[in-house]
């Protein structure tokens, strides 16, 4: 048979070779090929030059996006960021805020580390932020868990959880310092039915950083026990239903599932508190005012002390600038070094 005379190849097998010799399909309904991992290769779209992709943007609302957003961020920038950029530049300058300020570079930052009062509020403030974590941190978690395991009462016990949080803070200090009171108080007259008493409960530098933490327990975990419920309602209800079906009691549920399923938000909320502490004023100023001999004196309140009581602000915004830092690396290594565990 003669080479014209070659039967054709049916229409859907119909070959041709490429430039490299190999042949492929000529039907355009054959399969493409496909990537070890994935689904076929296909081409990847046409996004355009740098002009067309500026246009579509334009086309898109990316201009109005900007202009109703602009606002927002400006008033953001100017009332957030811009007061920490001043506190910077105000942290290397000699100034009362009267008159004209002089630039100083580090003697400002020398002054405080120098300061033996500062390793004093120091240790003060890394024992409140102990005492907090160790009293103050299972407490709201405790609660949440016992409101949520209730079967009746769950709102009541709600409210009265959050009922502290609603309390001005300088009202609950004011309230609780006339519970600590040594002769008329009501902790030493309650303690006194079973013998106990009186403390000396702000007076004394053995209890007066317990006391203080007590009162910064009961007046903040309400709205973390708050948190707390709402992350237990995306608990799926399948889990402890299976838990019930297999005996399994409320310590064991709770350790199991709830804890596990908590994960997440405990470690967020533990930096929070590690900050929170850290950063604690209210409570010693209004109730001690750093006393007695100092044991309750914070890292705030030498700020306060400086800036308001020696008029340095320089000193003040120094100090200020360096519990900043100290705060930001400690949450970054505590985001990094918890990344594992939080997934």
């Amino acid at each position: 048979m003669s080479r014209s005379q070659a039967p054709a190849a049916p229409a859907g097998n119909r070959t041709r070779k490429d430039r490299t010799g190999k042949r492929r399909s000529a039907d355009p309904s054959a399969a493409r090929p496909r990537t070890p991992d994935g689904p076929p290769r296909t081409a990847a779209p046409h996004r355009g030059g740098p002009v067309e992709r500026f246009v579509r943007w334009v086309g898109q609302g990316g201009v109005t996006t900007i202009l109703f957003g602009l606002p927002m961020v400006l008033c953001f920038a100017y009332f957030s960021w811009w007061p920490i950029v001043q506190s910077v530049q105000l942290s290397f300058q000699q100034t009362n805020l009267v008159d004209p300020a002089s630039w100083v570079g580090l003697d400002n930052f020398r002054h405080v580390l120098d300061d033996p009062l500062l390793w004093k509020a120091v240790g003060n403030t890394g024992l409140f932020a102990v005492l907090a974590l160790v009293i103050g941190f299972p407490v709201p978690l405790f609660l949440a868990v016992l409101i949520s395991e209730l079967r009746r009462g769950g709102t009541l016990f709600r409210i009265l959880a959050y009922l502290p949080v609603a309390i001005p803070p300088v009202v609950s200090v004011l309230l609780w310092k006339v519970f600590y009171d040594p002769d008329a108080g009501l902790f030493n007259q309650l303690l006194a039915h079973v013998g106990l008493g009186p403390y000396p409960w702000l007076q004394s530098t053995d209890t007066a950083m317990l006391s203080i933490v007590l009162e910064a327990t009961w007046a903040g975990f309400g709205s973390t026990v708050i948190i707390y419920l709402a992350a237990l309602g995306s608990v799926p209800t399948e889990l402890y239903e299976a838990a019930e079906i297999d005996a399994a009691g409320i310590w064991r549920r709770v350790w199991h599932i709830t804890l596990p399923s908590l994960r997440g938000v405990i470690l967020i909320m533990l930096l929070l508190q590690i900050i929170g502490t850290l950063q604690i004023f209210t409570e010693p100023f209004v109730m001690t005012d750093g006393g007695p001999e100092d044991s309750t004196l914070t890292v705030l309140m030498l700020i306060y002390n400086y800036a308001f009581q020696n008029g340095d602000f320089g000193a003040a915004t120094a100090l200020s600038v360096m519990l900043a830092l100290v705060l930001g690396v400690l949450s970054a290594i505590y985001l990094r070094a918890t990344r594992s565990w939080s997934n």
